[in-house]
């Protein structure tokens, strides 16, 4: 990935632990196990949700009849599937995120002083669209982490992890990565 904001030099070793967990799972859980399979319910909420009435979502014969065979989920519902539950208690006190990130492996950033956090991209890759049924897991790695950055958030790391999506039998569905912006807040 290339970065068109200036590097800044090496901090204390920082850049060398980032660059080790280049590979590396995300968690101390490798692989998550979606707790329902593809479901329509959930489906036709999605879709009536981000009003995306594509009949192959929801039209049993239409999509029984078309290229998939049957109903199928919107591809970008990936993430959704083997999403954690949201822990809504204390979560003013998490700074309004609703998932609980225990053994966080970028905890020596925050006490570094990177404390900001903030998503810049999401890409994904589709192999196939979800079909109803489908036991969904999800193994996250670390993809690539940029040399510190100044920014206009702060200085800071690029951070990018991959996600692969796989059915019950090990068949990859999808990938997705996900960006975010590991920054000093007000170290512009």
């Amino acid at each position: 990935m290339t970065q068109e904001s200036p590097t800044v030099p090496d901090n204390d070793g920082l850049q060398a632990r980032l660059d080790a967990m280049i590979g590396q799972p995300t968690s101390t859980t490798p692989v998550s196990h979606a707790p329902d399979p593809v479901n329509q319910p959930m489906i036709r909420h999605w879709a009536y949700a981000l009003d995306d009435m594509n009949p192959a979502y929801l039209d049993a014969e239409f999509a029984e009849n078309s290229r998939f065979g049957g109903v199928v989920s919107s591809p970008v519902m990936l993430q959704t599937w083997t999403m954690p539950p949201p822990e809504l208690v204390h979560l003013h006190e998490r700074g309004g995120v609703p998932i609980v990130v225990k053994d966080n492996p970028l905890q020596f950033l925050a006490d570094a002083g990177y404390t900001g956090t903030v998503a810049t991209n999401s890409e994904f890759e589709i192999e196939r669209y979800p079909r109803v049924g489908d036991e969904l897991t999800a193994e996250t790695v670390f993809d690539e982490i940029s040399t510190e950055k100044k920014t206009a958030m702060g200085t800071g790391f690029f951070v990018t992890w991959l996600t692969t999506y796989r059915d019950q039998d090990g068949e990859v569905v999808g990938r997705q990565r996900f960006r975010t912006l590991r920054f000093k807040p007000g170290a512009k």
